[in-house]
């Protein structure tokens, strides 16, 4: 009976983040409200208070959702895989599961995109997100190379130096014109890590300075 009950919440949770986002993008960020999204998904404004104190929360909540994912798959891995094989991977994973396919995004959701991105407010609560999710994701790394994180830096750097790759990824997929698929960047730049991010050849065939 409790497994029906959190399997109900979480279906409430991802219909209110959901609703958060497709609003958004219909009318504005400032043109939507709790009361708007709990409408949406036919619950009350106090229901939608027992999720996210704000829309901003409950916009930024993918990306905590998306680390516990990746978290999750990460635990799952081969013990015997190398770690930045499997961080590879597991940071992949979720990320392939927002986008639905291989294709760069649809140029108008790209700009909507683009301008959610530059809300101070929503980028203030995904930071906060992002310090919550990095705990978990750092305990996983820690679990995985035998460290501890209570004492150690390294499992922290790897989360930490995860996440910071994981926005630059998006942030060059948000500029990118024209519109290129989201997942190969983002396994481009973890895997530049992976190799402790040599520097890039010279470009061939052009005169040199």
């Amino acid at each position: 009976m409790s497994g029906l009950r959190e399997r109900k919440k979480q279906a409430t949770r991802e219909a209110l983040m959901d609703a958060a986002l497709r609003l958004t993008l219909e009318r504005g960020l400032e043109n939507v409200r709790v009361e708007d999204i709990a409408d949406r998904v036919g619950v009350s404004p106090r229901t939608f208070n027992n999720y996210f104190s704000s829309k901003y929360e409950a916009l930024a909540a993918r990306h905590t959702d998306r680390v516990r994912r990746t978290v999750a798959v990460l635990r799952a891995r081969p013990a015997a895989e190398p770690l930045w094989e499997s961080l590879v991977a597991a940071v992949a994973e979720p990320w392939e599961q927002a986008v639905t396919g291989p294709e760069p995004p649809d140029a108008d959701r790209l700009a909507l995109t683009r301008l959610l991105a530059g809300e101070p407010a929503l980028r203030a609560e995904a930071l906060k997100a992002q310090f919550a999710a990095d705990g978990e994701l750092a305990a996983a790394v820690a679990e995985r190379t035998g460290t501890d994180p209570g004492r150690d830096l390294y499992p922290h750097l790897v989360a930490a130096t995860v996440s910071t790759a994981v926005q630059v990824a998006v942030g060059h997929w948000l500029r990118s014109d024209p519109p290129v698929p989201l997942v190969p960047v983002l396994c481009e730049a973890l895997r530049c890590l992976a190799a402790g991010l040599p520097a890039p050849c010279p470009p061939t065939g052009g005169e040199t300075a």
